[in-house]
């Protein structure tokens, strides 16, 4: 039994370490800003049943005979209004809270600062695939269960699924979002301060759902420029060949990074699962298999 306990305290330990309680960006500190005061308000309302409701029953138990209860059935405006005032004021004033924060806290708003950062985050089974748009010139590149961003500066992904539904939770930095086969979702994100964080499916989608998680490296502005560039010198190519094999059901045992991308490769996956993507999708573009 103490061994029971000691462990359910290491897990509520590290739950707290690596969960929105210990956010490490803008979006989690909200999330956690409304959770407290929501936490708060909710204890105005169960605290006085929690404290009473025993009050009451040890002050009219059974063998208490001094104090009988009689209730007498008349109507009362001071306890009509202790019963109907307060809990309408709380389901108003939360109302009106979670509505400022929903707007806030929409996975789709972009988030304040210059030199966005852009990355397609596509779902298999079970891995993510995270590809960077090139800019301009520049080529695109891809990295497997690793998202690396520059710390202090937003980042926007485009999520879809080359499978079936998944739903992608980073809880230090966001909530989560589906991604969803032929469909195109949205979530931004940013970094406090440099660090490393947990992401993961949070949708069962089969035996290897419990691996199914990837680390988010927060770097500073200079050394993701580096690890951009670094990475553009490498020699593997996602190309349609490459894609049949990464997309088959599988686990890989580290993070893998590809120098070059199939052009336009996030929409082509969305096409391919029936989508309307903006381009069309060459013939040689596999499914994912499933």
């Amino acid at each position: 039994m103490p061994v029971s306990i000691l462990l359910l305290a290491l897990g509520g330990c590290t739950a707290l370490s690596h969960g929105f309680l210990n956010a490490q960006g803008p979006v989690a500190g909200h999330e956690r800003h409304l959770f407290i005061t929501v936490s708060i308000v909710l204890l105005f309302v169960a605290g006085p049943v929690l404290l009473l409701t025993p009050l009451f029953a040890w002050h009219y138990r059974l063998s208490n005979r001094d104090d009988a209860y009689r209730p007498k059935w008349n109507f009362n405006w001071w306890v009509e209004g202790l019963i109907w005032i307060p809990p309408a004021g709380i389901v108003i004033g939360l109302a009106v809270l979670l509505w400022q924060w929903t707007q806030i806290d929409d996975p789709y708003r972009r988030l304040p600062g210059a030199a966005l950062i852009e990355v397609q985050a596509i779902a298999l089974d079970w891995k993510w695939v995270f590809v960077y748009p090139g800019q301009g010139r520049d080529q695109a590149i891809a990295a497997v269960d690793r998202l690396t961003i520059p710390a202090g500066r937003p980042v926007h992904i485009s999520l879809t699924s080359g499978t079936v539904m998944q739903s992608m939770l980073i809880p230090q930095l966001a909530g989560q979002i589906y991604a969803m086969a032929g469909m195109t979702t949205e979530l931004n994100i940013a970094a406090h301060r440099p660090g490393r964080f947990t992401g993961e499916n949070t949708q069962y989608n089969g035996a290897g759902f419990q691996h199914q998680k990837f680390a988010v490296v927060a770097v500073t502005p200079a050394d993701y420029d580096r690890w951009v560039a670094s990475t553009r010198r490498g020699q593997r190519t996602l190309d349609p060949q490459a894609w049949r094999r990464l997309s088959a059901r599988s686990i890989i045992k580290q993070p893998v990074e590809f120098a070059h991308v199939t052009p336009n490769l996030f929409e082509h996956v969305i096409a391919a699962n029936g989508g309307m993507p903006h381009s069309p999708p060459p013939r040689s573009l596999p499914k994912a298999d499933r």
